[in-house]
């Protein structure tokens, strides 16, 4: 068995019998064009068109890639976990592919001796994923809970060699799925598991100073490092590859790849290989398209480490010159945002009070022409201000946000999703006091106009000062 590592948490799992390709981000533009790869990738999507399978752990765009998908062979079965809500598989087979959900821990046959175990992160908790957009409120009262996942991970096999692909899944989610791999299969060839960042921390933070970024950056990177050898520890794999969440910013976002928590892989390898035994256990990293042969340890090629100035002059010269989807919009007036902010926030009412979740903090999100919708997140209602001054407030989140992006948040996730937004350092965040409250967040991620029938072109300006009970 092979596998192959192509770009962020794509692989390629290969036998004389089966293939399966796994989260194939390989276009860059995720997160509405703010992601992409370094170096350019030397394939294109079309030539994965022979794989028997494709695995997708979860939705969020750098393991479920549209772009890619379009450029593939629908014939293609994909593979997923059986979500208790059906947002991934729909928006696959949207696509024309066939999908094929699989229960939480069951081992599945595919093809000759290839099989595959997709288990979800059970015990989901956002403060440990720290992905507060958009994730489900779990409840336990549910006629039929299932899964509330947004992540899944995968174990592969073929009855001689056992990988297991952990994706974006945070240890401390899924610590006792993963006891329970252990246990069943016992030695573990490969272990894939993250070892960076993929979030807006704290490169996105409008009110830390250089230095601040500099530290926190550095304690993140050190923080992930750290949470992969748990990985490690639990599944003692004979090979271990760091991977997913890799990605550089492009547009006018690249002055903040220096803060991003996605550190230098040769960097990673020297954390790894002085953190681990390596007579114990090997830390792999492979350059693009290379494989490692689980049988006999060879790699295709000998890892080589990006060059720091060809890799900028990339992103000077190349990525800062691309545009964001949205950027191609024309820039709405304010009565235009205006018209779906009464049911975006009757949304937001909504899930605050299913959750229970009240605070004094303000929410101010930046429109047009310096005005701000103030938003209570105590059901005080909302209203317009112009250049708020921040002293007024006791504790405030403030978030910059492109008002074309804005006008595609409002009209909900099918146009733009405020998860892909965050993650995909579109939106300028600062907080007073620098505390992350989960439920604000999570109430935020359901402030947008789905499932209203809203037509701003003709509405009229609203009153600027609009308060509402």
């Amino acid at each position: 068995m092979q596998v192959t590592y192509l770009e962020s948490a794509a692989i390629l799992v290969e036998d004389e019998d089966a293939s399966i390709l796994c989260d194939p981000w390989l276009v860059d533009g995720a997160y509405y064009g703010s992601w992409a790869h370094y170096p350019e990738p030397e394939f294109v999507p079309e030539d994965f068109n022979h794989v028997d399978y494709i695995y997708i752990s979860h939705i969020h765009p750098d393991h479920f890639d549209p772009d890619t998908l379009e450029r593939m062979d629908t014939d293609i079965p994909i593979l997923i976990h059986d979500y208790r809500w059906d947002y991934l598989r729909d928006a696959i087979e949207e696509l024309g592919y066939d999908v094929i959900e699989l229960p939480h821990g069951q081992r599945t046959h595919l093809t000759g001796d290839m099989h595959i175990n997709i288990l979800a992160a059970d015990g989901c908790d956002p403060e440990l994923c720290g992905n507060y957009f958009g994730c489900t409120w779990y409840d336990p009262e549910a006629e039929s809970p299932g899964s509330t996942q947004v992540d899944s991970m995968a174990v592969i096999d073929n009855g001689e060699f056992t990988i297991v692909d952990t994706n974006d899944v945070p240890f401390a989610m899924a610590e006792s799925g993963c006891r329970k791999v252990k246990r069943d299969y016992g030695e573990v060839d490969l272990l894939c598991h993250q070892y960076s960042a993929a979030q807006f921390y704290p490169q996105a933070v409008t009110n830390y100073s250089h230095e601040r970024k500099i530290r926190e950056r550095d304690r993140v990177i050190r923080e992930k490092h750290e949470l992969a050898l748990e990985f490690i520890d639990v599944f003692e794999p004979a090979y271990y590859m760091p991977f997913a969440g890799e990605y550089v910013l492009a547009g006018d976002l690249v002055h903040l790849n220096e803060y991003t928590a996605n550190p230098p892989r040769e960097d990673a390898l020297e954390f790894f290989e002085n953190a681990v035994d390596p007579d114990e256990h090997e830390c792999v990293f492979l350059n693009s398209g290379e494989h490692i042969d689980l049988e006999t340890g060879e790699r295709s090629a000998p890892f080589e480490p990006a060059d720091p100035e060809a890799k900028q002059r990339y992103i000077e010269e190349v990525l800062a010159e691309r545009s964001f989807d949205y950027e191609a919009d024309p820039i709405p007036t304010l009565s235009e945002l205006q018209a779906y902010v009464p049911y975006a926030y009757e949304n937001l009412e909504e899930k605050r009070v299913k959750i229970g979740y009240s605070t004094d903090t303000m929410v101010l999100v930046s429109t047009v022409d310096d005005v701000y919708l103030e938003l209570s997140m105590n059901g005080g209602g909302y209203r317009y201000v112009s250049d708020p001054d921040l002293e007024e407030y006791d504790g405030y989140v403030k978030m910059e946000v492109d008002p074309r992006l804005l006008k595609r948040l409002f009209e909900g996730p099918h146009s733009a999703y405020w998860a892909d937004a965050k993650i995909g350092s579109h939106l300028g965040i600062s907080k007073v006091p620098d505390i992350y409250e989960r439920g604000l967040f999570l109430c935020l991620g359901s402030f947008h106009a789905h499932g209203y029938d809203v037509n701003p072109a003709s509405s009229e300006t609203s009153d600027a000062r609009v308060a509402q009970d």
